[in-house]
């Protein structure tokens, strides 16, 4: 094989790139140059979010340092937001301007929740994704129940997935006890604070056992959160009025929009093979099924064989076998095939030191001793970085 040096670019530092550069660190390749582009210095884990959101977990508990990561790995770190891709020149250009060279590139930019083709959304609502903006906005709104307790709040949720579900959970169980804090009585705060939980579906968290189905949505409406299943919104207006198909109209506060994920426009108009939501199509070695010289992990890609939900837990999965894989191109040696599990354990944290578990046609809980489990878990993957 060549001795020449390949110059391998990360682009985005999701939980995939996490355990790459980690891996790297581990066990450095001498024919591999690695650059990380990241739009973030700090990386959140999704396990611990709605943790986060709850106040079980401070801000560094829950996000990964890229910079001494990268350090770590002997990979050069970029801080900016690829913007575009030139799959001619092997080229990645970034929102300020800056053009990065490879020879291989490997995307892990996670995803953003669709928006766009409801009017009014990208003004009005905030989504979870990407979560420094999501989480920017959540601590105004904490500062702001802080600075004015007695304040009534209503609060919007679009997206009846584990996503909105567990964010509904959690970010009610952080101001309930916000309120509480401030002297407010469990009465008073029932009347002061709104929750409302949009879906179009008829029911919760589609794709789940309906045990789990069940008992969350019975949750829910024990802690007064106001469903609104087989509401599609339409239309988001000035003042975040919610405006639903059926002509339910709803005034928020603040409108969190966590729905059906989607991918940015640039990848597709790159040329690269994407699937019809706009995500990348790799192979069973995560490479791309139209460039050999770009991979894909995460959200943002679509294994063709193996299509699988838009979940954490297989981005953490598919670490390893991106990083031999990409090992292996710096060897010279045929890249290995990777086939995800069909079958994922989900714990869902309901925001009062309870978690549910969910795989395959069954559920267990909400039980604290699940918690216990998710918790151990979770900061177990995080004591690695």
């Amino acid at each position: 094989m060549s001795d020449a040096i390949r110059e391998v670019v990360l682009v985005g530092g999701g939980h995939t790139h996490a355990i790459v550069l980690r891996q790297f660190g581990l066990h450095p390749s001498p024919h591999l140059r690695l650059t990380l582009v990241s739009d973030v210095d700090k990386t959140p884990y999704s396990g611990m979010l709605p943790g986060h959101v709850a106040g079980f977990y401070d801000f560094e508990d829950c996000h990964i340092d890229l910079k001494p990561l990268a350090e770590f790995a002997g990979a050069r770190f970029v801080r900016g937001r690829a913007s575009a891709l030139d799959l001619q020149h092997n080229t990645v250009h970034c929102e300020d301007g800056r053009s990065i060279p490879f020879d291989s590139l490997s995307l892990d930019i996670g995803s953003t929740p669709a928006t766009v083709r409801v009017p009014g959304a990208m003004e009005y609502a905030i989504p979870a994704k990407p979560v420094s903006h999501f989480l920017q906005h959540w601590y105004r709104l904490l500062d702001t129940v802080k600075a004015n307790p007695q304040q009534p709040l209503s609060l919007g949720i679009v997206g009846g997935g584990a996503g909105g579900v567990e964010l509904a959970l959690n970010v009610r169980s952080r101001l309930h006890r916000m309120l509480q804090q401030a002297g407010q009585s469990s009465e008073t705060i029932d009347r002061q604070l709104q929750l409302h939980l949009f879906d179009r579906g008829s029911e919760l968290m589609s794709g789940h056992a309906p045990v789990v189905r069940r008992r969350l949505q019975e949750l829910l409406l024990s802690y007064g959160v106001r469903l609104h299943l087989n509401e599609s919104v339409v239309a988001v207006k000035p003042g975040v009025e919610v405006i639903c198909e059926s002509g339910l109209q709803e005034r928020c506060d603040r409108l969190f929009w966590v729905t059906q994920a989607s991918a940015p426009s640039w990848l597709a108009e790159s040329g690269l093979a994407t699937d019809e939501a706009g995500f990348v199509l790799v192979g069973d070695t995560l490479r791309s099924l139209s460039h050999s010289q770009i991979f894909a992990a995460g959200d943002i890609a679509t294994m063709q064989s193996h299509p699988r939900p838009k979940a954490g837990v297989f981005a953490v999965r598919q670490g390893k076998p991106l990083f031999e894989n990409l090992q292996r191109l710096g060897n010279g040696e045929s890249l290995r095939p990777y086939v995800p599990q069909k079958q994922i354990l989900a714990l869902i944290g309901t925001g009062d030191g309870r978690a549910i578990a969910s795989r395959g046609s069954w559920g267990l809980g909400p039980w604290r001793l699940l918690w216990w489990w998710k918790d151990w878990i979770d900061r177990r993957f995080m004591k690695q970085f």
